[in-house]
């Protein structure tokens, strides 16, 4: 099975003039270019679900339960943390 496969991509010319611009400052490839500019745009995309995910997994648990934390537990908390203690997190309450 092949590591990669060739995928189109069609670009205007304004754009692709510039991809070749930064490419020829960068001392890389076009290709190597966009290759590399679509990793970091769906590794960035991929994380941004995860959130997304985790954010409506923790909304639909909150509304199951009505478990939940006030803004200033939270802070006093996360205040904590920051200022190097190793705290447990709060226990959520209804």
């Amino acid at each position: 099975m092949p590591t990669s496969t060739t995928t189109s991509l069609k670009l205007d010319v304004k754009l692709k003039k510039r991809v070749q611009h930064l490419a020829a400052a960068r001392r890389r490839s076009p290709h190597w270019l966009m290759r590399e500019a679509v990793e970091q745009y769906v590794s960035r995309e991929e994380k941004r679900e995860r959130l997304r995910q985790d954010a409506l997994a923790a909304w639909n648990d909150y509304q199951a339960t009505g478990l939940h934390l006030t803004e200033e537990e939270a802070d006093a908390w996360l205040t904590k943390l920051e200022a190097g203690q190793d705290v447990e997190a709060p226990e959520c309450h209804v």
